[in-house]
């Protein structure tokens, strides 16, 4: 009798769970092939290398078909973060070991426009993992950028963000793409008013 009752209040608090929305969230699929893991350097970022590190450990958190490894040479990493003056510019990925190098200049004028550099550094590592730009989009995607304004300071990927990018590296390396060697420069000026 103990066993049923202890069922039925199992299946009780299932359903109720499940109507009610309290249950426990699902985790993502995990990865079933083999891990790429991206190796990057941070001997050109400079200032940048704290916000370059939690940029880095968001993305860890949030995927499953990618692992980064930080390397000492800029030379052995299959991207480099270097600190600029200008605005931030990325090569587009995916970027895969054996296939093509990226740099992330992670640009001083974004920050002395009043951007949050911790998201500047995760966003641009979304450009290197392949994904494009969506300004219109809120302030909780990561690759809205700039668009939600200097005062969204999020520098974590969405589910959908992540999920995109698992995608771009399910398979492992076998799944290979061609190289794009595109590079993605995050800029952006208010409308000037005066010009009809």
């Amino acid at each position: 009798m103990a066993k049923r009752t202890a069922a039925a209040a199992a299946l009780i608090t299932a359903v109720l769970a499940v109507t009610t929305g309290t249950g426990s969230a699902q985790a993502a699929p995990r990865a079933t092939t083999s891990v790429v893991t991206l190796t990057y350097s941070v001997s050109q970022a400079g200032q940048w290398t704290g916000a370059i590190a939690q940029g880095v450990q968001n993305w860890s958190a949030a995927l499953h078909n990618v692992r980064f490894q930080q390397v000492s040479s800029s030379t052995s990493a299959n991207f480099v973060y270097k600190a600029t003056s200008g605005w931030p510019q990325t090569t587009l990925g995916p970027i895969f070991p054996g296939r093509g190098r990226g740099q992330v200049q992670l640009g001083q004028e974004a920050v002395d426009e009043g951007y949050d550099m911790t998201r500047i550094a995760a966003h641009e590592t979304g450009h290197i993992l392949g994904l494009l730009d969506d300004y219109s989009g809120p302030c909780t995607e990561l690759m809205s950028g700039h668009g939600p304004g200097t005062a969204c300071t999020n520098a974590r990927p969405d589910a959908a963000e992540a999920a995109e990018v698992d995608r771009n590296y399910a398979g492992g390396t076998a799944a290979l793409r061609p190289d794009r060697q595109q590079v993605v420069i995050d800029i952006w000026s208010a409308p000037d008013s005066a010009v009809r």
